[in-house]
């Protein structure tokens, strides 16, 4: 099984350097991943090495994904980055590397699922909303960077279909605003 290693070494080492050309396509200051996409669970070690992040950065806003997506590991990403936010200033809560607590404010807003339905097909609704009108190609060029997403995207569900879900996504967002032609979805936590 050394070839099934190497593999996903190198597919791990791929998926790497698609976030550092998205992030430079998008003027974004990138961190190293902690695990792999796919091992994602919510864990005290994940817990204290993203704790470790946040205390480090000290964001005023966390963006998360939805609390319900089809993906479990969205799902454990949004449930971590919430945690880490609360365990932030807590002197109890060691981190991996140690950090000292940070005491900044930080205000979490979560994405709309996937899809905009919530696991029981209700339309999930945001409370505010982002005009990226004026930035939807940037944010379409930086979704392509993800080059093995999209060719098992593509050949799983159609020729760039997560690109047009996307822009169809953004399309009815902004028309839920009433006021932009394409828009982004957010609920503050």
């Amino acid at each position: 099984c050394g070839t099934a290693t190497e593999d996903r070494e190198a597919i791990i080492a791929q998926r790497w350097d698609e976030a550092q050309n998205a992030a430079q396509m998008l003027g974004a200051e990138i961190h190293p991943p902690l695990v792999d996409d796919l091992d994602i669970f919510y864990t005290r070690e994940l817990l204290q090495k993203l704790t470790a992040v946040v205390r480090k950065v000290q964001p005023a806003i966390l963006l998360l994904q939805s609390p319900e997506d089809y993906m479990e590991d969205h799902m454990n990403a949004c449930r971590l980055g919430v945690s880490a936010a609360f365990f932030r200033g807590m002197r109890n809560f060691v981190t991996d590397p140690p950090c000292a607590p940070a005491g900044h404010a930080v205000t979490l807003y979560h994405a709309l699922p996937y899809g905009l339905y919530d696991g029981l097909r209700r339309k999930v609704k945001p409370g505010q909303y982002a005009d990226i009108t004026d930035v939807l190609p940037a944010k379409r060029a930086a979704l392509a960077c993800h080059r093995s997403q999209k060719e098992w995207l593509d050949h799983s569900q159609g020729l760039d279909s997560y690109l047009i879900a996307m822009e169809d996504m953004s399309r009815e967002i902004g028309q839920w605003s009433t006021r932009f032609p394409y828009a982004e979805g957010w609920r503050r936590h």
